[in-house]
């Protein structure tokens, strides 16, 4: 059994939290300078050099690459073989986003109550997501995730006799209904099947996909393929000023469901798409 301190992923969490606001993942660096050599409108163009700008000035003076430095949404995959010391998990992670926040000088977005809306000004709690694996090591990621994309997300509960013209018609309303809103060329994130609550995670989870990856079955990949393609022929453009590049990837990730089901979820995420990891 091999020990981690509390202390320790407090740590590591704190500097995920900072980094990842600062710092955009190098898949999505190149997938932004790839749509802007081969983007053709003038005024699209334009949007997507700034775009780029922006990441490599916040880079640079290591400043959020946007004002919504989002909730925090934690992924945790917790080696059976480790045991933590010195206090609990749930707790050393929120202390690590209670750090980072302050001292990465990041914006709080967290309110206590849907209603109430009062802010807990360190932006806790995080949205924690656990899963167990064999091993003894500890791999978290932090994906601050910004209300805008985030708002324009979609759930259904379908009948399983539903067609695949219909999937691909939810997806593509799921885009146009968010238009500018959801500050594109956007990640498409899909989970398909699972239940209610899985299905979403599936959507979510998937946006740590790499950009360039696809689904591991041949039917799945097509799909990622043709929606892809089928998105940037709406001409939203970034930023919704139009053009071609309306979305970076999609991607799909399937889990099995009862035969009396057919979920689906598709959860948004904009071109800031910022993650980091660190295993201990």
């Amino acid at each position: 059994m091999r020990e981690i301190k509390a202390s320790d992923i407090t740590s590591v969490v704190r500097n995920l939290c900072i980094e990842s606001n600062i710092k955009l993942p190098d898949d999505i660096k190149h997938a932004l300078q790839k749509s802007y050599r081969t983007e053709t409108s003038p005024i699209a163009k334009y949007v997507i050099k700034q775009i780029i700008k922006n990441y490599e000035i916040a880079e640079k003076k290591q400043i959020p690459i946007c004002q919504d430095t989002g909730i925090a949404v934690v992924f945790i995959e917790l080696g059976q073989d480790v045991h933590i010391t010195d206090g609990d998990l749930y707790t050393a992670i929120n202390d690590g986003v209670r750090f980072g926040y302050k001292d990465g000088y990041l914006r709080k977005s967290v309110v206590s109550d849907p209603f109430t809306r009062n802010n807990t000004f360190d932006n806790t709690p995080a949205m924690i997501h656990t899963e167990i694996v064999p091993g003894n090591k500890l791999k978290i990621t932090v994906l601050p995730k910004g209300a805008g994309a985030e708002n324009m997300s979609v759930l259904k509960m379908l009948n399983p006799s539903t067609e695949i013209d219909d999937i691909k018609k939810i997806v593509i309303e799921t885009v146009i209904n968010a238009g500018a809103n959801a500050c594109p060329p956007v990640i498409v994130g899909i989970g398909l099947g699972g239940t209610f609550d899985t299905v979403t995670l599936l959507a979510k989870k998937s946006l740590l996909r790499q950009i360039g990856s696809y689904n591991r079955d041949p039917f799945y990949t097509e799909l990622e393929k043709e929606l892809l393609t089928e998105i940037n022929k709406l001409g939203i453009g970034p930023q919704g000023f139009g053009g071609k590049t309306t979305a970076l990837a999609v991607f799909i990730e399937q889990y099995p469901c009862h035969i009396a089901s057919l979920p689906i979820a598709v959860n948004l995420q904009c071109h800031a798409c910022r993650h980091t990891s660190c295993i201990i």
